[in-house]
């Protein structure tokens, strides 16, 4: 086995402690901001120079956090924490945002970046399209398989991007980056970092006697680490920034001892019995191994670990089996403790400095600096004065110096002597003398100076008259092409290969109808897409996923960002723009009017935003069925993606339900229970958006119309051209509908 790293979980500065105990190779934690585990502890700032210092010491990489979507008032705080970031060693930045990549990869190329899971990377086109925007690492979507993963990962050496998978810990039931459950109900977003994991809920028992039906086993990779490395994956990466330091200490440890196993092939039969002795549901690698089944499901969200003891064992009497579990319940205080007792041994204190201060007038000032590892002298270019605009003093002079507390270091004492306290040596001198010091204490490496980016510019405003869009699913529905619609859109399918000669007719024999790309396409499916692409050349195409983007650039295709790459900044848009060509985008539908109102898009570039629609609120590579309504296949496959045409529906203790929907081509879906409706943006906003979006698929939920699609279409004409009747006439015809994500925002 090759060299890999092990990636391990830093949700507080105990958890760093504890992964670089156990061994870990690289560490990603957050910061108070701009992290997608606002539930984690999380680092200060003020800790993160003792954390590098005490991990580099230790030959272990830190990688930051900033794997949220941005909103436009957090610009401004976004750009001066790059800065500053700039000028510390951490060793790369884990991001979602397409707008942060943008500012990244324009202004702060010294960055490494890595591209999140939240991006959810699953095809050879999303690895092109991240490389075009400096991406150095990308990690790649949970669902995918070993085989998968190897294609990807050879893609991206050719493109010099390197691979990480997740190896170990909590599985989500949704496509990351995708799920908007927890968004939805009750506002926490998952893509901002407060996912509140709705899915991990007891619901009202299900027909197949399930209280968990969308609770998933943890993940875990332990068995299959020899093929990852074989694979040419550079990263194993352990989920668990909100679990604790006892448990990041164990999974790391036991990792990493079977990675020193497999690469000194000793003959030792693999033991990953201390996985199960930290909190665990249970374990499956299915997604890895290609055997999605409804063995990858538990119905308990809780700790397994009591539990596997009687799965592993036969026990004669119930005391024994209560002997048992005495003895793994002080197993786990007893790791705690000896972790707690290691992680004590550590220290990301910052190292003390003193600082003494020494001259005569017209010679230079000297400054001594001397820390328990090493002493050197910095000198004036300047010298000494008997005038000047003030004189050396203790306080002045520690107010030049500051910043040096914002390294791995503090000023512990500082002393002038006498016969300086009546010099005087100009402020940019001081300032100098400061520079030089940080380049020395810094390993000389030079401060780089804050960028400064040009701030974006409103367009002239311009009066704009919005058309209409509607997207369907069906060919009986092509004939709305005649309505009085600017576009119509076509939703393609996830499971595309096998209906290419299908959906080649319907373009060339509809050539008004604009393609609609999802925002998973995997394998196959992902290059038969770009074959329809190049075979119709349609004049347009809304794409939710970036490798078709990417395509759709290339070949000179013009094309709308979909809703699900969820652009919520400016910065997104101009990316979109300059980078890949893109003419327009769907803004996202989380944030609020007050969010929307600011973001600025390019010239010349149009903006979408979807009015009335079915509310997606995940979707799934696994089988929804199995815990729900029960299937008679115990595997997922092929002809479950092609074949499969049904909907279920559960409901949590809050009587909230939410709809299951399975089409012919499509993943498993969940539905919100009613329908998105926002009529106040087109009048809220007058002259933002090009177009308002209508979804008139055929996806059953409990809202209801009273009149048919064209009908429907008319009513929404009425109410884009001023009607003051239409809003009451549409709220009448469409019930119940909900649109609090609007008011309310992320």
């Amino acid at each position: 086995m090759g060299k890999i790293e092990l990636l391990a979980p830093g949700g507080d500065v105990d958890c760093i402690k504890a992964a670089i105990l156990g061994g870990a190779t690289a560490i990603y934690c957050g910061l108070d901001k701009f992290n997608a585990r606002n539930r984690a502890a999380n680092i200060s700032f003020d800790d993160l120079p003792g954390i590098l210092s005490l991990a580099h010491a230790n030959n272990c990489e830190i990688f930051i956090t900033l794997n949220i979507i941005i909103v436009e008032n957090e610009i401004t705080a976004l750009i001066a924490l790059l800065n500053k970031l700039r000028n510390t060693a951490i060793d790369g930045v884990i991001v979602q945002d397409l707008g942060m990549l943008y500012l990244l990869s324009t202004y702060f190329k010294d960055l490494n970046i890595h591209a999140s899971t939240q991006l959810t990377t699953h095809n050879e086109g999303q690895i092109l399209f991240l490389s075009q925007l400096g991406v150095n690492r990308v990690n790649l979507c949970r669902e995918l398989n070993i085989e998968e993963i190897k294609d990807l990962t050879a893609i991206g050496h050719q493109n010099n991007i390197l691979t990480e998978v997740f190896v170990h810990g909590s599985n989500c039931i949704s496509f990351s980056g995708l799920c908007y459950m927890s968004s939805v109900h009750g506002g926490n977003s998952g893509n901002r970092g407060r996912c509140s994991q709705p899915c991990r809920e007891r619901y009202l028992t299900t027909s197949k006697g399930k209280d968990y039906p969308l609770n998933l086993k943890d993940n875990s990779a332990f068995f299959d680490l020899q093929q990852l490395s074989d694979a040419g994956v550079a990263s194993l990466k352990i989920e668990g920034r909100i679990k604790k330091s006892d448990y990041v200490y164990t999974v790391v440890n036991t990792l990493n001892k079977q990675l020193k196993q497999l690469a000194t092939a000793k003959d030792k039969k693999a033991d990953n019995s201390d996985l199960y002795k930290v909190f665990n549901r249970d374990f499956s690698n299915g997604f890895l191994s290609g055997n999605i089944t409804k063995d990858l499901f538990i119905d308990n969200p809780r700790d397994h670990s009591i539990l596997h003891l009687s799965e592993v064992n036969t026990y004669a009497t119930s005391a024994d089996m209560e002997k048992d579990q005495l003895k793994l319940y002080a197993e786990k205080e007893a790791i705690k403790t000896t972790v707690e007792e290691k992680i004590k041994s550590l220290s990301i204190a910052k190292v003390p400095l003193e600082i003494s201060i020494s001259g005569d007038c017209g010679s230079p000032l000297t400054v001594n600096i001397k820390s328990p590892d090493t002493a050197f002298m910095v000198h004036s270019e300047v010298n000494l004065s008997a005038k000047g605009t003030e004189a050396l003093n203790q306080g002045m002079v520690m107010k030049r110096l500051k910043a040096i507390d914002d390294t791995a270091y503090y000023i512990e004492h500082l002393e002038l002597e006498n016969n300086v306290r009546a010099l005087y040596l100009p402020f940019k001198e001081l300032t100098s003398i400061k520079k030089r010091i940080l380049f020395i204490l810094n390993g000389s490496k030079e401060t780089i100076a804050p960028v400064k980016i040009p701030a974006l510019k409103n367009q002239p405003a311009a009066k704009i008259s919005p058309s209409l869009s509607v997207l369907i699913s069906s060919t009986q529905d092509v004939s709305l092409c005649n309505e009085s619609v600017a576009d119509i859109y076509f939703q393609l399918p996830n499971g595309i290969k096998n209906k290419q000669a299908e959906l080649f007719d319907l373009f060339t024999q509809n050539n008004t109808l604009i393609p609609w790309f999802p925002p998973v396409i995997i394998g196959e499916d992902y290059h038969t897409a770009v074959e329809l692409l190049q075979q119709v050349k349609p004049k347009c195409i809304v794409t939710n996923n970036t490798g078709i983007a990417y395509q759709a650039s290339n070949l000179d295709i013009p094309w709308i960002a979909g809703p699900d790459l969820n652009t919520a900044n400016s910065y997104s848009l101009l990316g979109l723009n300059e980078h890949f060509n893109c003419s327009g985008a769907f803004i996202s539908n989380e944030i609020s009017k007050n969010q929307i109102r600011n973001i600025k898009a390019p010239e010349n570039f149009k903006l979408f935003y979807r009015i009335y629609h079915p509310i997606v609120l995940m979707t799934s590579r696994q089988c929804l069925f199995h815990q729900v309504t029960g299937c008679e296949k115990h595997k997922l496959d092929e002809a479950c993606i092609q074949q499969c045409d049904k909907s279920a529906c559960i409901t949590n203790l809050k009587k909230e339900t939410f709809i299951i929907d399975k089409s012919k081509g499509f993943y498993h879906t969940i539905y919100n229970e009613t329908n998105f409706l926002n009529t106040a943006i087109v009048t809220d906003l007058p002259d933002h958006f090009s177009s308002y979006f209508i979804d008139l698929r055929d996806v059953k939920t409990t809202t209801k119309t009273e009149v048919d699609k064209s009908s429907l279409i008319k009513l929404f004409h009425e109410h884009l051209n001023g009607d003051p009747q239409s809003t009451e006439k549409l709220h009448h015809t469409i019930y119940p509908t909900i649109n609090t994500p609007y008011t309310r925002g992320f």
